[in-house]
């Protein structure tokens, strides 16, 4: 349903232009302009260059940088379509400082990623270069200054870079090719009628990439990269004064804009009072969507009743949305899944959606049922009890984000402040919204929210599109039975929804307090070990990482590894139907309505070797996640309205599947690797009809039944005096039998030898490769385990050089290790690809060459540098982080490994060397073992003679 507004953003931000600074002079309190957050420094150089910058601790030791251009693909003239982003790529292709591939070896070298920590966007509107780094050196840091300088308007252009980079912009491209794509280019032109938005798609036109004059690109540049159109965000772990020093003399620098210059045009999006209709189908496409777009003018959003306008607005969508959500529960829903928004997408316009996806066929009911609950709405409005619980529920939400304003990620804060350059965001911080929040929230009255649904839904400026398979036996919806299906609920007379809440307690009879037995410790770690009276065992870690999160997991062995082969498909599926059942006298919708208001939730999972049940919560509302993890393991529930609704759902996401190239390729991998095991089997109707309630609730109470060998971890803000009750009340009192059990191996095992699939599926001329190294592993849990990982990623760096920098064959290459200790221990390596067809051959050939070369000649100290520097930095990161010591300390006792060789993680990444990975690299790259898949057009073997 968000599909279209997804592929229009591309990165596009909320919308209006930046402006001029607005008085503040009047009576009225809601007119007043919001103030901007005291602890941001903001200022414009005379040149014209605007900056935000704020001191914030997390990540500790990095700052997120910026450099905003406000500028996108909208701006660019006939000849230059795609050119704006692709004046992006160049950035990272030598600039007066950096000589080619110079700055993205640098910045490897101090260990930032190229896509997590350096990266760039271009969306119709603006083109934002990200990078972060570590604030440790001041020379790395003014480096970095260098570096932002240089790509704000001293990128260099070279002719020979230009033309290797079309190759990769034109893979990008190519990657983007599909039904959603072929679908979407049907439909932009209708959705964004007459505007300049859509002839001005931020990808471009291939045949401008592949034939635009050097001297075009240059222009683009040119024109619009100067500083009255440019901005800079700094973000981290810094004095603020250093960094504003540093961004004056960079940046004062640039020269001003030539009043000559063009200016920096709006382009509208026209109204229109008809309705247009947008309608698709494709023979890839594997979904049936419907979705209804009004389109709006932006409004200022600046003043505190801009604010109190978006918190109305955004409890009309929650409360929509549940409502929606609701009727996915029936036995026979209407639709798959539905929802309703509203986002900014374009600076000149606004959309309010409504949108559903249907199963085949299911145009006309789904339709109906989304337009009804609107009607209802419209007719009805919402309930008090509705409105009380969704008021409860966001300030509740906002309250957590006030208890970690000094925990919260500088990335987030960066991207606000992002938003605030282009389009005037306010930016008053969180102790002002917070405020707001407490102040607006009371005095929102029913007939406000009410109100939305008679504005919202008056047909004008609207556009109704649909996506659908373009198949035998699947009816595509036309203009006038969409229409007859709007006639038919406008003359609808619509009951009011009525709702049931139980005060029912989560959980009841609680049996008396177990206790703990034994209590030892790794105080290295801050790792509290109790064993409890049933048998369970639990992991403490007590940290100050989140003010208000609390992490836990837990683990058990078996899995769906201890049922028959032809119970599987229930046993993958039953941790799904408990989810969806709901727990105790709560089925799903009833238990979300009881958690109202509560920062917490808890899951159960089945996987191959072992179940558990995970979750988190605020430490405020840490006993109802007790009580969740209690009723999960006694008290699951039956649910055969839910099951039948959960196998609709399944059944609408698999009908289609086939249409997709991807998926062909996808099930021909899985199937291969796993030797065609009766587990590896793909998604399909047949395999629809092993779903089964009652054997899923059997086999999860079968696996649940004693909880005896379940090991907890619990990290975050708590005491472990605090959680000692808690655990004697509900984990000491879980059932156990004393059952001695492990997983069991089902035989699953890889090809052996030299294994070829080529898949010939797909209208677009684009290709897929991926080849498959795997065998049998000596598994430590530590140093074989980095020595593969750390190969991989040397791997990876070489590739992506060969195959996009310098060949320009991809947009992108990936090679990842992994590795397994149970059942058997061993290794695979995946290196996948995407390329023009024709380019497949060379490509692996290429590949194969650099394994050779890797395994001959080895690497360079630079690569392994390289490696050690991004681990390191990781490792600065994570050691921060609650989810990183939940995984390690879980992991840790799986495997039965030291723990306390985290501590010792620098010592062995320091030892890495040019050898280690030769050696790995002789040791896993084994030829004589490997498996290679292609996906290749359809008919693409004939017309090649392959």
């Amino acid at each position: 349903m968000k599909r279209i507004l997804a592929l229009l953003a591309a990165g596009a931000l909320f919308a209006s232009c930046a402006s001029t600074p607005k008085s503040t002079s009047t009576d009225d309190p809601l007119a007043q302009v919001l103030p901007i957050d005291p602890q941001v420094k903001t200022g414009t150089l005379d040149n014209g260059f605007r900056y935000v910058i704020r001191k914030n601790i997390k990540p500790e030791n990095r700052a997120e940088l910026r450099l905003v251009v406000n500028v996108g693909s909208v701006l660019e003239d006939e000849d230059q379509q795609g050119l704006a982003h692709f004046a992006e790529h160049m950035a990272f292709n030598g600039t007066k400082n950096f000589a080619k591939q110079e700055l993205v070896d640098y910045l490897e070298g101090i260990g930032m990623r190229f896509g997590p920590d350096l990266n760039a966007y271009t969306s119709f509107d603006e083109t934002v270069y990200m990078l972060q780094v570590p604030m440790d050196s001041t020379a790395v840091v003014e480096k970095a200054f260098q570096i932002l300088e240089d790509w704000a308007h001293q990128v260099s252009f070279e002719s020979e870079e230009i033309d290797k980079e079309r190759g990769v912009v034109v893979e990008e491209w190519r990657l983007g090719q599909g039904a959603d794509r072929r679908m979407f280019d049907e439909q932009v032109p209708i959705l964004l009628k007459d505007s300049r938005y859509a002839e001005r798609l931020p990808i471009g036109q291939k045949a401008v990439l592949d034939t635009f004059r050097h001297a075009a690109l240059l222009r683009f540049y040119k024109t619009w990269y100067r500083p009255d159109l440019m901005g800079f965000v700094a973000v981290g772990d810094f004095e603020p004064a250093y960094m504003e020093s540093l961004t004056k003399v960079y940046f004062s620098r640039m020269p001003k804009a030539d009043k000559a210059n063009k200016p920096r045009e709006l382009f509208p999006v026209p109204g229109h009072e008809e309705t247009l209709f947008a309608i698709a189908s494709d023979p890839e496409a594997s979904n049936n969507i419907v979705s209804i777009y009004t389109k709006q003018d932006v409004r200022d959003q600046s003043t505190a009743g801009a604010y109190r306008r978006s918190i109305i607005e955004s409890l009309y969508h929650r409360m929509l949305n549940q409502r929606l959500g609701e009727l996915t529960k029936l036995p026979e829903p209407p639709f798959l899944g539905a929802g309703s928004s509203q986002g900014r997408w374009l600076r000149t316009k606004e959309f309010v959606s409504l949108g559903a996806a249907v199963q085949n066929n299911g145009f006309d009911a789904g339709l109906e049922a989304l337009l009804t609950e609107a009607e209802r709405v419209r007719q009805h409005g919402f309930t008090r009890s509705e409105l009380s619980r969704t008021k409860k529920e966001m300030l509740r939400g906002m309250e957590q984000a006030f208890r970690e304003r000094d925990k919260q990620q500088s990335r987030g804060f960066a991207g606000e402040y992002v938003r605030h350059l282009l389009v005037d965001e306010s930016i008053p911080g969180i102790e002002k919204e917070y405020e707001m929040y407490k102040q607006y929230m009371p005095t929102i009255a029913l007939e406000e929210v009410n109100a939305l649904a008679s504005e919202w839904n008056n047909g004008h400026n609207r556009v109704i599109t649909v996506d659908a398979p373009e198949r035998e036996g699947v009816a595509v919806p036309t203009e006038e039975e969409l229409l007859r299906v709007f006639a038919r609920v406008e003359g609808k007379e619509i009951a009011p929804y009525i709702e049931d809440v139980s005060d029912a307690p989560l959980v009841d009879n609680l049996p008396a307090p177990g206790a703990i037995v034994a209590r030892d410790s790794i105080p290295e770690l801050g790792v509290a070990l109790w064993k409890l009276s049933n048998g369970v065992r639990v992991q403490l870690k007590a940290t100050d990482f989140k003010n208000d999160e609390i992490l836990f997991s837990s683990h058990s062995p078996g899995g769906h590894s201890l049922v028959a082969d032809a119970d599987y498909i229930a046993a993958a599926t039953a941790s799904s139907v408990v989810r969806e059942g709901g727990v105790g006298q709560f089925d799903q919708i009833e238990l979300g309505k009881k958690l109202a208001g509560k920062v917490v939730g808890v899951s159960p999972s089945i996987g191959s070797l072992q179940e558990g049940i995970s979750g988190s919560a605020s430490p405020e509302d840490v006993e109802t996640m007790f009580e969740l993890i209690y009723a999960y393991f006694t008290a699951p529930r039956a649910d055969s309205t839910a099951f039948q609704a959960l196998k609709k759902r399944v059944e609408g996401s698999i009908e289609n599947r086939n249409a997709r190239p991807e998926t062909a390729f996808g099930d021909t991998v899985q199937v291969t690797l796993a030797s065609y095991h009766h587990r590896a089997r793909p998604w399909s109707m047949e395999l629809l009809e092993e779903l089964s309630l009652e054997k899923s609730m059997a086999i999860y109470r079968e696996r649940f039944a004693d909880a005896g060998d379940f090991t907890f971890t619990f990290v975050g803000n708590f005491s472990l005096e605090q959680m000692e009750p808690l655990v004697c009340a509900y984990l000491a009192t879980l059932p156990s039998a004393g059952r001695e059990e492990n997983w069991r191996d089902v035989g699953i095992e890889g090809p052996q030898g030299v294994v070829e699939k080529f898949v010939y599926a797909g209208i677009e001329p684009k290709s897929s490769s991926r080849l498959v190294f795997s065998g049998p592993f000596e598994f430590d849990g530590w140093a074989n385990n980095f020595a593969i990982d750390a190969m991989a990623a040397v791997f990876e760096i070489k590739l992506r050089e060969v195959l996009r920098e310098e060949l320009g064959g991809t947009y992108g290459v990936g090679v990842r290790a992994s590795v397994e200790h149970f059942p058997r221990e061993e290794y695979t390596i995946n290196i996948s690809f995407g390329s023009d067809p024709d380019r497949t051959g060379e490509l692996t050939k290429v590949v194969f060459e650099q394994i050779d070369s890797l395994k001959t000649a080895g690497t360079t100290q630079i690569y392994v540098d390289k490696v050690v520097e991004m681990r390191k930095r990781a490792r600065e990161v994570n050691l921060k982080e609650n989810g990183f010591w939940r995984g390690t300390l879980q992991g840790f006792d799986i495997n039965g490994t030291d723990p306390l060789l985290v501590l010792k993680y620098d010592e062995l990444v320091d030892s890495l060397t040019p050898e280690m990975v030769q050696q790995a690299a002789q040791k896993y790259f084994n030829m004589k073992n490997y498996a290679r898949f292609v996906l290749y057009p359809q008919g693409f073997a004939k017309q090649n003679g392959n």
